[in-house]
């Protein structure tokens, strides 16, 4: 089964950076600064815009909301980045070349994926009406990151599971925390 996912990945990998490479040096330039932003720089604008548009009231407790869900990325990731240890395509393929600067050595899960779709999901329990905006910007980063050559598809696709198992335990441990901080900051919209 494992052989099969790796035959697909890479059949996968090979077709899509292939695709990328027949783009434009500016549409390349637009795209890697684009996946840059999934580097937490987008989660940055996001929170400076809750706070200027929502007031501290709303947007304090769904960042501390979404400082959970990353917390709990952050653990999960490492716990599986370290004891998996699989190879980033471009260090497997030889047609495959790396577009943009790593955080780690290895490539399964994306926590690229995990991190900003557990933070997007956070965000847009607290804010529906910006759903698809929200969800747009973690898939895009993840498949880009695969035509970028630093992940095969399956690591996307487990960092999407990952990233909505994380939303769904930092909520979990976020709810509590929650109540007690209503009762200490009645100011606060929790």
């Amino acid at each position: 089964m494992l052989e099969k996912i790796q035959k697909i990945d890479e059949r996968i990998s090979h077709s899509w950076t292939g695709a990328y490479g027949r783009l434009s040096e500016k549409t390349k330039r637009y795209l890697r600064l684009f996946v840059r932003l999934g580097d937490g720089y987008f989660w940055i604008i996001v929170a400076l815009l809750l706070f200027i548009h929502a007031g501290w009231q709303v947007a304090v407790p769904i960042v501390l909301n979404a400082l959970f869900a990353f917390m709990i990325v952050v653990a999960l990731y490492e716990l599986i980045k370290l004891n998996v240890k699989r190879p980033r395509p471009f260090s497997v393929l030889p047609s495959v070349k790396q577009e943009l600067p790593l955080m780690d050595q290895f490539s399964f899960p994306s926590g690229h994926t995990m991190n900003n779709l557990a933070v997007a999901i956070t965000v847009m329990y607290s804010l529906p009406y910006y759903y698809w905006f929200l969800m747009l910007f973690p898939l895009s980063w993840g498949l880009l990151r695969v035509a970028f050559g630093l992940h095969w598809l399956s690591d996307v696709l487990f960092g999407i599971i990952f990233g909505i198992l994380c939303f769904v335990a930092g909520h979990f441990v976020w709810m509590p925390i929650s109540n007690i901080l209503a009762e200490l900051l009645p100011s606060l919209t929790f």
